[in-house]
């Protein structure tokens, strides 16, 4: 039922308050329960205990409390203001929030992604919620300045349509990835030097004209600027029913950098579209694309951009993909030193196949590209399918894949068998066909570079079997199997010690007697890491080489498991280890070793 409706049956209210009420909300746009109290139909205190009892949710009386400061920062004051909230009471990892509309389970959602913790709601009055947001973060409060919040006398209308597209960081303050002084100096600064230039996919676009002051223009160039600067591999740009977030994905997990008025999402969106020469009348499909920025002093980034119809509205994402950061230097992936002796000896074999695996996201690319760059002289004829091509390397033949007109991984391997190849790299094997047709190059005289999507390097050779693939065809063409992790590295600027259990450094499997000997560190979080207390990410190896044994092992067609065994006996340093080894040279913390790898 709705509020005015329970109100009337308990008879708290008359019919006629209540379209008096209704009439004026109409005219105002306030909330019901607003008018009910300005009008004096009503007391706050009962409506809030009413309100209280119907979703039994504790109330909370905002004017009689002290909000610490350390809890106000947690939520930004735009935030509070655009969802009328307040953050009251923190405990540990549980969150109290004062909200006006405890039922709102997206807006719980987006606290509790935004705090990284579990939001509980308090029922408090809009009318005592304003005040308090007055009183902490407005003029002459304990948050006032950057982040302050100005409220029209006359009245509140939280999610503003009139909201000018050019000034809407006005809000953000310093607990936020923008922040308005550094994001209004880089987009002034900056944007002059920013061009599209000529791609592949179409006529290049020049954004440095008089265009570029326009606020959407101007807005969409600042948030790639500020992506680039943080170092960000992925930036989402997703619409819901009632907001438009954009979100950073920075070493690998994702956080809100800012919500975007709803009005400006399809101009948001039709910019990156023709930015990408995609076309902006198709909205019922996906659409893939790049744009190339060109960034003073000849620094160049490519951006990867995919669109993908949802519910409410065209989601885009875009990877950077900035060369001038990719590592080749195999020695600084993150390699132990008898791992990468026994990777690099497989690379330098003149046949066999060696194979890189993890999820989507580990590094396999960046690795076989290093592998590639090391392998790449005059003497080598070296072809690889990439799908997509995400850097392009001199002395190297890379073909894009285009599954829509048959040119497949297995289509382009068999072709490149046809131009002499010496190192052929396939991006990934998907079936049975582009395996059976690697293992024949394998077989034939040639290097094959690959991956393949398994969760530890053992289990690859079940993957492959369960593909179709003969044992025997396995133990004759593979070579060596490296799985691989990315865990991010503790921030060195606010790095320190930290007290871990024991018990905790006993369950990632440390002996006993190394336990008291090991050093724990974290990261407290400050401006450098975001205050995340991590910047930059380093890779956990497991190197499997397909030794006589191990052979023998895959013709008797013996499980993932017993394979694991036996190459641990022969010294294979698995995910876990290579964790652990990271921890013990304070590299990374226990939290991320547990994170991305699986228990021995």
């Amino acid at each position: 039922m709705r509020l005015g409706e329970i109100l009337l049956k308990n008879n708290i209210i008359t019919k006629e308050q209540l379209e008096m009420a209704l009439q004026e909300q109409k005219t105002t746009g306030d909330r019901l329960g607003s008018v009910l109290i300005k009008k004096g139909y009503i007391s706050e205190t009962k409506l809030i205990g009413i309100l209280s009892k119907i979703f039994n949710i504790p109330a909370v009386d905002l004017r009689n409390i002290e909000i610490p400061e350390n809890v106000l920062k947690l939520i930004p004051a735009h935030v509070c203001k655009n969802r009328l909230v307040v953050p009251v009471f923190k405990n540990g990892p549980r969150l109290k929030v004062a909200m006006a509309d405890p039922t709102n389970i997206p807006v719980i959602a987006e606290l509790e992604f935004m705090t990284s913790m579990k939001v509980e709601p308090l029922i408090a009055s809009d009318l005592a919620i304003i005040d308090t947001i007055k009183k902490y973060y407005g003029g002459g409060g304990a948050l006032a300045g950057k982040g302050s919040v100005a409220f029209e006398a006359k009245d509140y209308d939280f999610d503003s349509e009139e909201e000018n597209p050019s000034t809407i960081f006005d809000d953000f303050d310093e607990s936020e990835v923008v922040d308005v002084e550094d994001f209004d100096r880089l987009v002034s600064g900056a944007v002059e030097k920013v061009e599209v230039v000529e791609s592949d996919e179409g006529v290049a676009e020049d954004i440095t004209t008089t265009e570029v002051s326009a606020p959407i223009v101007k807005l969409v160039n600042g948030i790639l600027i500020r992506a680039i600067k943080m170092g960000v591999s992925d930036i989402h740009f997703e619409p819901y029913e009632k907001s438009f977030r954009v979100r950073y994905r920075l070493d690998g997990v994702l956080r809100k950098a800012m919500g975007l008025p709803l009005q400006i999402k399809n101009p948001i969106i039709s910019r990156l579209k023709i930015m990408a020469n995609l076309d902006i009348a198709e909205k019922r499909l996906p659409q893939d694309g790049r744009i190339k920025l060109r960034m003073g002093k000849g620094r160049e980034m490519d951006f990867r951009v995919s669109t993908a119809p949802t519910l409410f509205g065209e989601k885009v994402v875009l990877r950077l993909l900035d060369k001038s950061n990719l590592q080749l230097d195999m020695t600084k992936l993150g390699f132990d030193p008898e791992p990468l002796e026994k990777f690099k000896k497989a690379i330098h074999s003149p046949v066999g196949i060696v194979l890189v695996t993890g999820p989507t996201g580990s590094g396999k690319t960046t690795t076989l590209y290093s592998a590639l760059a090391e392998l790449n002289k005059e003497s080598e004829n070296i072809m690889t399918a990439e799908d997509p091509i995400e850097f392009n390397f001199m002395g190297i033949n890379q073909v894009q894949m285009h599954e829509e007109i048959g040119l497949t991984f297995a289509s382009a391997l068999r072709a490149f068998l046809r131009q002499d190849p010496d190192i052929i790299m396939v991006g990934e094997i998907r079936d049975f066909e582009t395996a059976q047709i690697a293992i024949q190059a394998a077989l034939t005289g040639h290097l094959v570079l690959s991956t393949l999507h398994t969760n530890d390097a053992p289990s690859t050779i079940t993957r492959l079997m369960d593909m179709g693939i003969e044992p025997f065809l396995i133990s004759s063409a593979l070579k060596l199997v490296l799985a691989q992790r990315l865990v991010r590295k503790i921030c060195p600027e606010c790095k320190e010690e930290v007290k871990v259990s024991p018990k905790v450094l006993a369950s990632l499997g440390i002996p006993e007697e190394e336990i008291p000997h090991i050093r724990c560190y974290k990261g407290r979080g400050c401006t450098m890491c975001s205050n995340t207390g991590y910047k930059g990410r380093i890779s956990l190896f497991e190197v499997m080489p397909i030794t006589d044994t191990i052979k023998e092992l895959i013709l008797n067609r013996v499980s993932s498991a017993e394979l694991k065994g036996e190459a641990i006996k022969e010294g294979m340093q698995t995910l876990r280890m290579s964790g652990i080894n990271k921890l013990k040279d304070g590299v990374t913390t226990v939290e991320e070793v547990i994170r991305v790898t699986m228990e021995d």
